[in-house]
């Protein structure tokens, strides 16, 4: 089972950009799909990007153009590059992990990002 790290966040002004890491400790990173989801205060967990074991990515519409994730298995990391930033875009980000066809998942404590001038 793995264990998430999340750091990157802190404040930066409107238009600025961040780049959010995740580590992850344990074994057979490369068989786990990971989500970074953000909680903003008074407001719903939302998915931000997914990324599959094989690389493929997907957004939420919020951030499609702003963010892009990645992945570095052999540093078992993933990444979040969010760009534009908006006041909107403050919140807990937090890391997910899941291995497809099992139960097992993982989150992370997350990393705070405050967009602000």
């Amino acid at each position: 089972q793995l264990q998430l790290k999340e750091s990157g966040g802190g404040l930066v002004q409107p238009g600025g950009s961040l780049r959010l890491s995740c580590v992850a400790s344990g074994r057979d990173f490369s068989e786990y799909a990971l989500r970074w989801s953000r909680q903003a205060p008074g407001k719903h967990l939302e998915q931000v990007a997914l990324i599959t074991r094989n690389g493929a990515a997907n957004y939420a519409d919020f951030v499609k153009g702003r963010a892009t994730i990645s992945r570095d298995n052999a540093k078992n990391t993933v990444y979040l590059h969010l760009n534009s930033l908006k006041s909107e875009d403050t919140g807990m980000y937090l890391c997910y992990a899941f291995r497809p066809g099992t139960r097992y998942d993982v989150w992370g404590q997350g990393t705070q990002v405050t967009v602000s001038s």
